[in-house]
């Protein structure tokens, strides 16, 4: 084989490697994962990387965990003032989580201190009113609040005989029942929520019910309290 044969080989080996590299004649399989409308893999090619699906579900996992929405509450046995963060969830939004932080001021006590409640909502339905506001006829739930002080226990002293109480000081258990009205903010006004709730509740705790029905001459505004709120829906 001569130098100018040599040549010629070699261009046309070129040429059909080019041929075969060109878009259009490569035969490569879609990488990409399908997705439904809630973010959710449907299908996975063989070829994703098992990185790229541990990594989707690993952002998934910590979405969840953003709060929805901010709640105050003024008064309800969680003190003073309580503010926090909370979760919806349901096919309708109807379940709500809350975690606030509240405090007990100087002159309800010797000194100022902090609370913390875990409290579980339950909205049944919602009525629609027209023009941005709807009616939720009944919300209620309960919750679990701790006092950080020293002058709070959760196993009696010693200085008490056994069962002389048969409560935890440190940790009460609310039951409440109320009602709500929303108020959605139109599109153009949005900057902070899409929706602002104002509500009242009306509680009782697990050492006033026992004393209600231990105490014929105790009424109800001894063992019933009314507290007042505002919900701010982010998501």
């Amino acid at each position: 084989m001569n130098m100018k044969q040599l040549l010629i080989n070699t261009a046309l080996l070129l040429l059909m490697l080019c041929a075969f590299s060109l878009p259009g004649n490569a035969q490569q399989e879609d990488q990409t994962p399908i997705i439904d409308n809630n973010g959710v893999i449907t299908e996975v090619p063989k070829t994703y990387h098992k990185y790229d699906k541990r990594l989707h579900r690993y952002r998934r996992a910590w979405e969840v965990l953003i709060p929805t929405h901010t709640k105050l509450q003024y008064a309800g046995g969680m003190g003073l003032l309580s503010w926090g963060v909370g979760w919806d969830y349901g096919k309708r939004g109807q379940w709500e989580t809350d975690l606030l932080l509240g405090f007990i001021p100087r002159y309800s006590s010797k000194h100022f201190k902090m609370t913390m409640t875990l409290k579980q909502n339950y909205i049944p339905w919602s009525v629609y009113l027209g023009k941005n506001f709807s009616l939720e006829p009944l919300s209620c739930g309960l919750y679990f609040n701790t006092v950080f002080s020293d002058d709070f226990w959760t196993e009696e002293p010693e200085r008490y005989p056994r069962g002389y109480y048969g409560f935890s000081t440190r940790i009460r258990t609310h039951i409440f029942a109320g009602q709500r009205i929303r108020i959605d903010v139109p599109e153009q006004y949005r900057k902070f929520s899409r929706s602002i709730t104002a509500f009242y509740e009306v509680s009782s705790c697990d050492l006033y019910v026992v004393s209600a029905f231990t105490n014929s001459y105790l009424k109800p505004k001894d063992y019933l309290r009314l507290s007042f709120g505002l919900k701010f829906q982010i998501f």
